[in-house]
């Protein structure tokens, strides 16, 4: 089902999206944000894995769960499904006539499975020069480890972020949503939207190898530097910060509180508004580097203040005085804060297998002239196999008809 113009400034740029799971999904469905027709081509009878991961599925109108998950839910708005056996020569000959209608092929296979099928992209940028073809794998096209499979979780390990993450003392823990996933994704993304710049200027695609182990690395940011500058491994800490104090989080009377004190100024008006001015004016606290150098010390201090009040004085009176600080919020208060509400993070969209409008996560994207646009809702396997056949190949019914017959679509 569709809702809204299509405003975006990719409007008229077409994917032959070949992705499954999360990183692939995630990254074209802010390219469909972004005005992109999605073509999501998905295997007969099976689609997207993530179809099947739940529950929680959607339920329809007699509250039983219908075939669609809110995993596959979050990374799929703004697409049309294809049922496409692209295996076979009937299904090959479909999706090259229609990749030659495409401005980018993405897709997440292992490296050299889609070269079996001729759709590598040695094989297409002859026929198709001006083909942006994207290619995100776990490991990468290249390299030892380049055919094993990639797995967020696995990938947060290898990659070095889960031993920074968890307790101090205790097992290390993974981030809660597959971040390595969604970071691949936005990279692939950044890496398609330079490609079509660059095809602007030469009228030349080009081929993007992007791995999540690649990604995650990368994304390890400041702590990595950490170590390529001392040779030292950067400490896990929980909620604490290696080299600001105090950061972290502390127990109010009713909940947890986030205190991002970033300068000698914040904790100087930290202190009075917790009373204890003469904090900021010892000499063991009143520098960061000296808070560093005694965190124990101050963080007991700090914890035991802060117990004293509940979330809300401690929000209220802070944010008065420009000290950064929040609370902890649950999924659902996240949801409810006016802030997330002003701004419109909640977008609903009618879909065939609900009773009522369905809401979704919407895009973080604000443009002045050409805004984000809402046009479909997580297509259900296979819902748009017949229009897309029909209005883009031109396709009889009859021929329809042969290719289901036979499992092609």
């Amino acid at each position: 089902m569709t809702a809204g113009e299509n405003t975006g400034p990719l409007k008229g740029i077409r994917v032959f999206d070949m992705t499954r799971i999360l990183a692939g999904p995630s990254a074209t469905q802010v390219l469909g944000d972004l005005g992109a027709d999605i073509l999501k081509i998905e295997k007969p009878n099976e689609g997207d894995d993530t179809r099947k991961w739940g529950p929680p599925f959607v339920q329809d109108r007699n509250g039983a769960d219908t075939a669609e998950s809110s995993y596959y839910l979050s990374a799929n708005r703004n697409k049309r499904s294809l049922s496409l056996d692209f295996t076979k020569p009937e299904g090959l000959a479909v999706a090259k006539k229609l990749i030659g209608k495409c401005d980018i092929l993405f897709e997440n296979y292992k490296p050299g499975t889609l070269d079996k099928y001729g759709l590598g992209y040695e094989q297409l940028k002859k026929e198709f020069p001006r083909l942006i073809y994207c290619s995100l794998t776990g490991f990468g096209h290249s390299g030892p480890s380049k055919n094993l499979g990639g797995y967020d979780f696995l990938i947060q390990g290898l990659g070095g972020i889960m031993s920074l993450t968890g307790p101090a003392e205790g097992e290390p823990y993974k981030i809660a949503v597959a971040y390595t996933d969604l970071l691949t994704g936005l990279y692939a993304l950044n890496g398609i939207l330079a490609a079509l710049y660059h095809r602007e200027k030469t009228g030349k695609g080009q081929f993007i190898d992007v791995a999540l182990l690649d990604t995650q690395v990368a994304a390890l940011s400041y702590a990595g530097q950490y170590y390529l500058t001392t040779g030292k491994t950067q400490p896990r800490m929980g909620n604490a910060h290696a080299t600001i104090v105090p950061y972290e989080t502390f127990r109010a009377k009713d909940g947890y509180l986030i205190l991002a004190i970033g300068n000698d100024r914040q904790f100087a008006d930290f202190c009075a508004v917790a009373g204890r001015p003469e904090l900021s004016a010892d000499p063991r606290f009143a520098k960061n580097s000296s808070r560093v150098k005694n965190r124990a010390e101050i963080v007991a201090i700090v914890r035991g203040i802060i117990a004293e009040q509940p979330l809300a004085y401690w929000t209220r009176n802070l944010e008065q005085r420009g000290v950064p600080c929040g609370p902890v919020n649950t999924v659902d208060k996240a949801f409810a804060d006016p802030q997330v509400q002003a701004r419109g993070m909640v977008v609903e969209m009618p879909h065939p297998a609900a009773p009522a409008a369905m809401k979704l996560i919407a895009s973080p994207l604000r443009f002045s002239d050409t805004p984000v646009s809402y046009r479909h809702a997580p297509p259900m396997l296979g819902e748009d196999t017949d229009e897309i056949l029909t209005t883009e190949l031109a396709m009889t019914a009859a021929d329809i008809s042969n290719l289901r017959n036979t499992g092609v679509v």
